[in-house]
């Protein structure tokens, strides 16, 4: 059987938790909204595999991990792309960080993807209306959270929750002797 996966940067329960009540505050104003009800996270990429392939890909995923290295990320304001989406934005020196691992990781990523995303942030809501930004703009003025991104989280979509659940965590040991990394010196 086929599932959809998202390989995504979880940020720590108090952030999550600050997201959710963000969202909460924000659908009493608005109604409902496309993410209102996912936790919050930072995509990397999105795909399919059997339940087969998942075990390999969860391989894969670890010794990826292995050769990254914690590093502390800055969510430091608001900003929208013009689909809609409202989101949380990393500072420049976190954007970059951030950036320099998805690429590491859609670099050695060996499984085909939906979506790749290169531009890190974290959402609150997408497909909002232009009145529905503005009223997000007016509510969330400040934001200041840290966190150290110390892995990668591998969730599967849950076709009866609508929403994509946890499965696996892939910890960034910054190992410089990893399988990976040999693998890919020679």
């Amino acid at each position: 059987m086929q599932n959809r996966y998202s390989l995504v940067i979880s940020p720590p329960d108090t952030i999550i938790d600050l997201v959710k009540s963000m969202k909460e505050q924000l659908a009493d104003q608005i109604g409902w909204f496309h993410s209102k009800n996912s936790l919050a996270h930072i995509t990397i990429n999105e795909f399919i595999a059997t339940d087969a392939e998942i075990d390999k890909i969860k391989k894969q995923l670890a010794t990826i991990s292995d050769s990254l290295k914690p590093t502390t990320v800055c969510l430091n304001h608001f900003d929208s792309y013009p689909n809609g989406a409202f989101f949380i934005a990393p500072d420049e020196n976190s954007t970059e960080k951030l950036k320099k691992i998805f690429k590491h990781i859609h670099q050695f990523f060996r499984t085909k993807t939906l979506f790749k995303n290169n531009e890190p942030h974290l959402s609150i809501g997408r497909q909002l209306k232009t009145d529905q930004l503005a009223t997000a703009y007016s509510i969330f003025t400040h934001v200041d959270m840290n966190f150290l991104c110390e892995s990668v989280t591998l969730r599967r979509f849950d076709p009866n929750k609508k929403q994509f659940e946890i499965i696996n965590h892939f910890m960034f040991n910054n190992d410089p002797n990893s399988s990976f990394v040999q693998e890919t010196l020679f």
